[in-house]
């Protein structure tokens, strides 16, 4: 996307550089108006008639190729990939968390049934874009150095669990990262709804409320064992590296359907 946006700008510059000589052509044509009228009756009709045929800016077809260029790239560089890749097809046949992905959105939410909880999971594809660049390291000689994990980026993810025979909800702030979930805080609403609405009033009023202590404020016992609770019910490595995956695959379609629209807005 980058190359795109360096694109931008030499359209950019083109576009100024044809709009000065435009600007000298219609004082030429004012002029004539006023020492030849019929020869400007006729050149006005004639410029009217054509701006009616080609509506399009000076900048609209380098801009349309320029995007065509970008979006053939990005087609072929996934032309030879599965449809559904692995990683996703496997995450569906394990059969514990419904994908809830609308497309144009860039929150992904994931559902599973555990007893009688409801557990819910978000996240959001922008902090891919957010991601800054890892630096990279070298190991030390005479020392083997250990592999990266190949998505180590920060995705924040938010947790609720809800029963559905008590009131209440719990609330769980995480980053994922390197395959594991790193828990900032964990809070209790008394009222299941305001835990888990997503409007404006209801994270209006969840601002004013306790959210609870940092996580890593806690006894180091107490955060042991809400480790284990939260990986009985499956908010693990598994998901931790599903995540991430998930988000670089959903980020690369909306940004060719993103690729598509605009083109298809310049060139209509």
């Amino acid at each position: 996307m980058s190359v795109l946006r360096a694109l931008r700008q030499v359209t950019a510059s083109s576009s100024r550089a044809i709009a000065r000589p435009a600007t000298r052509s219609s004082s030429l044509r004012l002029a004539t108006v006023q020492l030849a009228p019929r020869v400007s009756m006729t050149a006005a009709r004639a410029f009217s008639a054509s701006s009616c045929r080609f509506s399009e800016g000076s900048t609209d077809v380098v801009l349309s190729q320029k995007l065509a260029e970008e979006l053939k790239y990005e087609k072929e560089a996934v032309a030879d990939a599965p449809a559904e890749p692995e990683f996703l097809k496997a995450f569906k046949e394990d059969g514990i968390w419904e994908i809830q992905d609308v497309a144009g959105n860039d929150e992904v939410t994931l559902v599973r049934k555990f007893g009688n909880e409801t557990i819910r999971m978000m996240f959001s594809i922008a902090d891919i874009q957010n991601a800054e660049e890892e630096p990279e390291y070298e190991a030390e000689e005479g020392e083997g150095g250990e592999e990266q994990p190949p998505h180590s980026y920060p995705i924040r993810s938010s947790f609720s669990i809800t029963k559905a025979n008590g009131k209440g909800s719990i609330n769980i702030d995480t980053m994922c990262q390197e395959g594991a979930f790193i828990i900032d805080n964990m809070s209790y609403y008394p009222d299941a709804q305001l835990g888990t609405e997503l409007t404006a009033e209801a994270d209006w009023k969840r601002r004013g409320l306790y959210i609870g202590p940092q996580f890593d404020t806690l006894d180091v016992s107490v955060q042991e064992e809400i480790e284990k609770w939260l990986q009985e019910r499956g908010i693990n490595e598994n998901l931790a590296m599903f995540v991430p995956e998930y988000s670089e695959y959903k980020e690369q379609k909306e940004y060719v359907k993103w690729l598509e629209n605009v083109k298809n807005f310049v060139d209509a």
